[in-house]
């Protein structure tokens, strides 16, 4: 009995045009596949906790977690030594993202039956999903060890390495487990993933077009070889992956599919996406703030300074600390002509970070535009000794 949960998302930074607002905004790389185990077969055990554990089995594969969680219960009060039951029952938390209650379960079959190779599975998936990967990557091992040939042990343990930042080990343990089984997608597409964060991007894009093939309407897949496309630069096959994604209903590919389009100077059409995105997702969290962000810029780009004014102020709000945010709405009065404002939010950058080469230049445009020229002059050459290939401060001044 398997199922398919969501890891943590991870983000990239994309190459783009020069900016007056920081270059960091990033694509959001499509979530790793990462693989948690209910037991394999039916034990020995009482036959009651028997019908309970098979039904709480069926349960699990059809993601209904709270019913198998309640027929994983009545197994383990009718036969308390059931480790299976309790590591199906640690499966079906995790589902739900309870994953301490997860790793109860899990710990309680391994101590039932130390040998039980899926319970160190779950238990390593639900400390990877609370982001303990050292903890995740023990049981992992362990599980390797009791079972070398488990695939599944090394594409989770990969991406515990993924989530560390050990993009080597990474590939190396999806590397092992697309050697013990050749038709497991998932592999290629974490394996792609890992590329893309190595920038090795040609190598991304064969193993997500292997993950695509190995997996009809696989649309992480295209949305990660779209991710691959544009990080290279090249736009027009990442939109049509992007937009194969969207047609099977993956949001994310909205966002990113924005990025290409803002790469291709396509503002207008890189605002819808972004709007898209951030009404599907909803209006909380990293990744929507990451869209305002994006649209912001697509904004100020385009012209329309009252709208990239909004979609700055709305991140001030939610991030007064963020002095990026401050930048690029400094860039928007700027444009307006909203001299004194502007100063005032290029200030704030500065007071946020006082190496801010761009900050100091955005003021300076400020201060040349209200006829300041000896304060203009001034924040030039400051921009110039922190970056002295800035040709943006060098013309301004």
């Amino acid at each position: 009995m398997s199922a398919k949960v969501r890891a943590h998302k991870y983000y990239k930074i994309s190459p783009r045009p020069s900016s007056p607002k920081r270059g960091r905004i990033p694509l959001i790389l499509a979530v790793f596949a990462l693989l948690i185990l209910g037991p394999a077969g039916v034990p020995a055990a009482e036959p009651q906790a028997v019908d309970h554990y098979e039904r709480g089995s069926v349960y699990f594969q059809t993601n209904q977690y709270d019913l198998a969680i309640e027929e994983f219960s009545k197994a383990i009060g009718l036969d308390p030594g059931y480790a299976e039951a309790y590591s199906g029952r640690g499966a079906a938390y995790n589902g739900k993202g309870e994953h301490d209650l997860a790793i109860a379960d899990c710990t309680a079959a391994i101590g039932l039956n130390p040998g039980y190779v899926e319970a160190y599975n779950n238990r390593g998936a639900a400390y990877h999903f609370k982001g303990e990967h050292d903890l995740a990557i023990e049981d992992y091992s362990r599980a390797i060890m009791l079972n070398p040939g488990y695939a599944m042990a090394y594409n989770n343990r990969g991406n515990a390495y993924h989530g560390k930042g050990d993009y080597d080990l990474a590939i190396e343990d999806f590397t092992k487990t697309i050697g013990l089984d050749p038709g497991y997608a998932e592999a290629y597409y974490n394996r792609g993933t890992a590329y893309n964060w190595k920038e090795q991007y040609d190598l991304a894009v064969e193993d997500f077009t292997k993950a695509i093939g190995l997996k009809h309407g696989y649309a992480e897949a295209y949305d990660g070889r779209g991710a691959a496309y544009n990080l290279k630069g090249e736009y027009d096959p990442a939109i049509a992956d992007f937009t194969k994604a969207i047609g099977l209903g993956y949001a994310q590919a909205y966002f990113n599919r924005g990025r290409a389009y803002e790469g291709k100077g396509e503002y207008d059409l890189a605002i819808y996406d972004f709007t898209n995105f951030i009404e599907l997702v909803g209006d909380v969290g990293a990744e929507t703030s990451i869209a305002y962000d994006s649209r912001g810029e697509a904004y100020l780009r385009g012209g329309q300074y009252d709208l990239a004014i909004a979609d700055f102020t709305k991140l001030i709000e939610r991030a007064p600390g963020d002095e990026g945010d401050y930048l690029g709405r400094g860039a928007a009065y700027n444009g307006k002509g909203r001299y004194d404002l502007a100063i005032a939010d290029f200030t704030k950058v500065i007071e946020l970070d006082p190496k801010y080469a761009e900050a100091y230049s955005g003021r300076g445009d400020a201060y040349n535009g209200k006829g300041d020229y000896d304060l203009a002059i001034a924040d030039f050459t400051k921009a110039i000794e922190l970056t002295p290939n800035s040709g943006d401060a060098r013309y301004g001044r």
